[in-house]
């Protein structure tokens, strides 16, 4: 069997595991968070944290308690790390260095997930399991609470209230999270992912001498790190690692975890919203973008441009033999689509269009299909940018789902849409300011190295993960600059759609005219599509003109 057809023979399966469960997974969502019952695990916790699950928030409260709880689960997990010494099979790793702690309590609980270190050497498996793992449910379920509570704001008449934090975070982990990854962990054990407590095994090599090879509790995290787009490895590897990632099943089982959710929220959100036709226009819009950022990858990896690839016949430098080219493309779009950026391959070693192309594809917001939670409210934002715009051009007041989008619902919009853009470039933009940073951190120059730059803050901004690895982003620079634009890219959207579900919830409903734009109509998907690529176009293409364009036509 050729590489195209194993490539095309896992699109297919994929595209059919998610059509299966993209119905009773989106109407199971909505009964979850819109169920009066509260199961008694559930009503335990809210007793032992004294939360009234019968109160509701306005989103001033909402986002307060958000904020709230992700400080202290920053503070925690920084604590976590720099105890690590003190703690439990911590194998002598010792304290994680301040900086280091500093940017990845950031990153596990913005979900980003970013890495600065080597799993297997740096973090015991008490920080793995209790503070890392913790965060990828927690940080995944945040995500998902912002989601429904933008939901609420949408359906909600006059009410000004848009849900209570507490019982979503709660709800969103118990009954949604971890069942999946109970049972996906179980699977992933049975294709062969480890699951050991032990820090390695010895083994001789075939010349006599003797090697450790790293062990860990992968198939608990892999299961969660894919369902929740979170991407954070156990291994340094990431996905690409055989104890992580080791057949192409295991494959298959990971990239349909990246998609599942994601995807399954826009049944979620045509349910709650009383028209099924809403969410899957806005399924549409994500697969039409995602299958063309695949077609982008796919061929631009199967056509190196390179000398050393041309010589070769294929651009395999990066990538795993047990994948091949297709796989890896397939994977690369998921993960960029999605804000899990975990790998089963190397992008930095991707050709300068495939590399672009994966860069081109987080900058689209991460809305295709996004984030657990971010892509929906992510594409949310732009749907109502795209109903200003339509509002614009025939001058009249737009609205979208029976509510009036006045000024106040556009700022919010604008102010989500374009929080990215903002940290993204003025990061890279400082950094390469820093010439004694930049040269210490770039193992290539050029345009090659203006896309590792780039790549590092669009990743932090967009809460993805993945990276180019051939930038060290060890320095204190590194990490303090990358955590900064994590915390704004995370919390400056969230805090701008928390506002705006605030507002719709106050606003009543007002009926359809023979003015107003069907948002179930072709018409409507294609303002949408449009909108998020011309937002990222006219963004970002000077910066990508002058790293992975100029790189793909040298």
């Amino acid at each position: 069997m050729t590489d195209f057809s194993a490539g095309l023979i896992q699109v297919g399966l994929l595209i059919v595991l998610l059509a299966a469960v993209h119905r009773p997974l989106g109407d199971y969502l909505a009964r979850v968070f819109s169920s009066t019952r509260h199961w008694r695990v559930e009503r335990a916790l809210y007793r032992l944290f004294r939360v009234d699950p019968g109160s509701e928030q306005r989103w001033s409260t909402y986002a307060i308690s958000l904020l709230g709880f992700s400080f202290v689960s920053i503070v925690l997990l920084y604590l976590l790390q720099r105890l690590q010494a003190l703690l439990p099979l911590d194998f002598g790793r010792g304290a994680v260095e301040p900086g280091m702690a500093f940017n990845t309590a950031i990153s596990f609980v913005t979900n980003t997930n970013w890495q600065s270190y080597s799993g297997e050497v740096v973090m015991g498996h008490t920080v793995q399991l209790a503070g890392l793992t913790v965060q990828n449910f927690l940080s995944a379920a945040v995500g998902l609470s912002v989601a429904v509570a933008l939901i609420r704001g949408l359906v909600r008449r006059e009410a000004g209230r848009i849900g209570n934090f507490w019982v979503d975070l709660t709800r969103g982990t118990i009954r949604v999270l971890l069942p999946i990854s109970f049972v996906a962990a179980i699977v992933l054990i049975g294709l062969g992912v480890v699951q050991s407590l032990r820090s390695g095994v010895d083994v001789t090599n075939p010349d006599g001498t003797q090697s450790t090879i790293a062990l860990a509790p992968a198939a608990s995290q892999e299961a969660i790190k894919q369902l929740g787009t979170n991407g954070g490895g156990i291994f340094n590897a990431n996905s690409a690692h055989p104890f992580e990632n080791p057949n192409v099943w295991s494959n298959l089982l990971e990239t349909f975890l990246m998609l599942v959710i994601p995807v399954s929220l826009t049944r979620t959100f045509g349910t709650l919203v009383g028209n099924r036709r809403q969410g899957y226009v806005l399924l549409s819009v994500m697969g039409v973008l995602w299958s063309a950022m695949l077609a982008v990858t796919w061929w631009a990896e199967t056509h190196p441009n390179g000398p050393a690839a041309l010589l070769a016949g294929a651009g395999m430098e990066g990538k795993e033999q047990r994948f091949g080219l297709a796989l890896s493309a397939l994977w690369a779009t998921s993960t960029t689509g999605t804000s899990t950026g975990a790998v089963n391959s190397m992008h930095d070693s991707f050709s300068g269009l495939g590399g672009g192309a994966t860069l081109l594809h987080m900058l689209f917001s991460e809305v295709t299909p996004g984030g657990v939670g971010g892509g929906l409210y992510g594409i949310l934002v732009l749907a109502i940018i795209a109903m200003f715009l339509a509002g614009l051009m025939v001058g009249r007041t737009p609205d979208y789902l029976g509510k009036k989008l006045g000024r106040r619902e556009v700022t919010c919009a604008a102010v989500a849409m374009l929080a990215m853009p903002a940290v993204v470039l003025l990061g890279t933009g400082v950094t390469l300011l820093l010439p004694g940073e930049v040269s210490a951190a770039l193992a290539n120059s050029g345009p090659h190295g203006l896309s590792e730059v780039l790549y590092a803050y669009a990743s932090a901004g967009n809460n993805n993960g993945s990276a180019f690895a051939g930038l060290t982003v060890t320095s204190d620079w590194f990490q303090g600059s990358l955590g900064i634009v994590m915390l704004l890219a995370r919390f400056i959207p969230i805090l701008a759609v928390l506002r705006l579900a605030g507002s719709l919830a106050a606003q009543k409903k007002v009926p359809d005219t023979a003015g107003s734009l069907p948002t179930t109509s072709p018409l409507f998907g294609t303002m949408l599509a449009g909108t998020v690529v011309l937002v990222s176009a006219l963004t970002f293409i000077p910066a990508l003109a002058l790293g992975p364009i100029a790189e793909a036509l040298s």
